[in-house]
């Protein structure tokens, strides 16, 4: 039979969970069930219960207000000295902050460009009325037109007088300069019933449909056509009638422009 050891005698005493022993009995249940079957382990039992029945735990010695400041002299020559940590917390905090507060900047600058650019995008389109154009600065520009046009047509009147009908050459220019010369006509045509100008309008009436079929004959020009509106412009007189126009335009024009230097102070402080 396997006897218990002192671990277990011992720890049976105090009550304390007994380790496993060589009869494998893990419990007190298991330590008294052998006691009451071992003599021998009864009697060692018995004896060491003697020798711990006599020992006396030693009182603890009173200790005052003064004791931990004691025991802390005792130790501290052999402890290694403090060095407090510097706190970089607060730094990083603020350099936390710094970050944060950029992010959003940016985020908010970001926000208000899109914004602007997406008001941009869909911003309802307005029609805006032109300012009515001062009546002395719309007749001199139309002055101006006029009398270029005019001056442009009688040329054109004078290469269609002279043009050779053999020459093919010449009729595709020809063509192209009545096609520019028939846009601007028709603004001065316009121009012409706002001012109420009777010989005028029927002068650009008569350019007009010679401009007309000269630009935008089906079968274009050729040797045939160029006769025709050479004998036209003779019977009618358009290139006298054009010249006239011209002259008297620019007449016009120059009287206007020396009553705008005589409305002018000459010289001398105001």
């Amino acid at each position: 039979m396997n006897h218990l050891q002192d671990e277990a005698l011992i720890a049976h005493f105090y009550r304390e969970p007994a380790s496993e022993t060589e009869t494998g009995a893990g419990n007190r249940f298991a330590v008294e069930s052998h006691l009451a079957d071992c003599a021998a382990c009864s009697a060692a039992y018995a004896a060491l219960r003697n020798d711990l029945a006599t020992m006396k735990a030693a009182d603890l010695p009173a200790r005052d207000a003064a004791y931990g400041e004691r025991v802390w002299r005792q130790i501290a020559p052999s402890l290694p000295a403090y060095e407090p940590v510097k706190k970089r917390w607060l730094r990083m905090e603020l350099w936390r902050g710094l970050g944060l507060a950029t992010a959003c900047t940016v985020m908010l600058a970001g926000a208000f460009f899109a914004g602007r650019l997406w008001e941009q995008k869909h911003a309802p389109v307005v029609a805006v009325q032109p300012l009515a154009p001062q009546p002395a600065v719309k007749q001199h520009v139309v002055v101006v037109v006029l009398s270029d046009h005019l001056d442009s047509s009688e040329r054109l009147l004078v290469e269609l007088k002279h043009a050779d009908p053999n020459n093919e050459e010449t009729l595709p220019p020809l063509r192209d300069e009545a096609r520019a010369l028939l846009a601007a006509n028709r603004i001065c045509q316009k121009d012409s019933e706002l001012k109420n100008d009777p010989q005028l309008a029927a002068a650009l009436n008569r350019l007009d449909q010679l401009l007309d079929e000269m630009a935008n004959r089906p079968e274009g020009l050729n040797a045939a056509t160029l006769v025709q509106f050479q004998q036209e412009m003779n019977a009618e007189g358009l290139l006298f009638e054009v010249r006239v126009l011209r002259s008297r335009v620019e007449h016009q024009e120059a009287a206007k422009a020396a009553q705008s230097l005589r409305g002018k102070p000459q010289g001398g402080t105001i």
